[in-house]
């Protein structure tokens, strides 16, 4: 039991992790402060997706459903999880290349936006 509720909040987390990878920069509008912080997690975001690396996050929630005696499954977090309701079929290199790029897009918006205001302010 205790497992299970492990392995849900490491999908929780790991949910959580990814929507601040892809839309934190909007917390910087607000707090400009934590640009740092999410520069760091848009980076790391970025690479996984780029060098198709698997995030230490999809193996310790495998392992923590392994030991509540759930099957587990096959593949990483965003290929379980997102991809069939995002994308339909499996989870390709070119796919993921999009996927890296939509999250330096988005957030190069986002503080380009942000280096505006803050350059506007100050004029």
């Amino acid at each position: 039991m205790i497992f299970r509720f492990l392995a849900d909040a490491v999908l929780v987390l790991h949910l959580a992790f990814i929507l601040l990878v892809i839309f934190g920069g909007l917390l910087v509008l607000r707090w400009p402060k934590v640009a740092w912080i999410h520069l760091l997690v848009a980076t790391w975001g970025a690479l996984i997706e780029f060098m198709n690396w698997r995030c230490p996050l999809t193996p310790l929630e495998k392992f923590l459903r392994r030991l509540s005696g759930e099957a587990g499954y096959e593949g990483g977090f965003i290929e379980h999880y997102l991809l069939p309701v995002i994308y339909p079929g499996a989870l390709t290199p070119t796919v993921q290349v999009i996927l890296g790029l939509g999250v330096l897009v988005i957030n190069t918006a986002i503080y380009g936006y942000v280096f505006y205001q803050r350059r506007r302010s100050t004029s």
